[in-house]
């Protein structure tokens, strides 16, 4: 019975970080107002390193549609504007000699129906993942020996319990990011 809680356990743990990263990837699609998480994944080299933009300058949102990057050094400055051209998420950067300024456009109809394709899709992969995790564990359940098939069946109904859980979480999430995107 132990060695079912722990698959169980682990197949939780496992479902929780697909359901994360369907978050921090739904809040790096811009939903026409402007958020320092729309700039996650932006590398800018520094001295020699790649590194995230949120290490090397501050990145806030101080009006709805701007985003503001203080670098840390000023010779930051055109490394951080071709890194953001370079991402090629949409955004023109402009600099004023001390910091970045980043005005966000208001979306187009086409360009909010694109979003949230972009928004179907990657939860669908969230989907898949947790349904990989539901089959992965219930083929470990079946592999354990010295348990009764009434004991694995149970825990193969609690998995898909599981699993539905965290893919309403991921729906519920979609419904949200596609209200956000598709309000003018």
């Amino acid at each position: 019975m132990e060695e079912i809680e722990l698959f169980l356990e682990d197949a939780r743990d496992r479902m929780t970080k697909a359901y994360h990263h369907v978050g921090n990837e739904l809040m790096k699609i811009r939903a026409g107002k402007a958020s320092p998480g729309m700039l996650d994944g932006i590398i800018v080299p520094y001295y020699g390193v790649n590194s995230p933009l949120n290490q090397v300058a501050s990145v806030t949102a101080p009006e709805p549609r701007t985003l503001f990057i203080k670098p840390w050094e000023k010779q930051l400055i055109p490394e951080i504007e071709k890194a953001i051209m370079a991402a090629n998420i949409g955004l023109t950067p402009q600099n004023d000699g001390a910091s970045v300024i980043i005005n966000i456009p208001m979306l187009t109809e086409e360009r909010r129906k694109n979003l949230v394709k972009q928004v179907h899709t990657e939860c669908e992969h969230g989907r898949v993942a947790v349904r990989s995790v539901r089959k992965e564990t219930n083929e470990s359940l079946k592999k354990i020996k010295g348990v009764s098939e009434d004991d694995v069946k149970n825990a193969e109904e609690e998995v898909q319990k599981i699993t539905d859980d965290f893919i309403g979480k991921i729906d519920a999430l979609m419904k949200k990011k596609e209200a956000e995107i598709m309000t003018v």
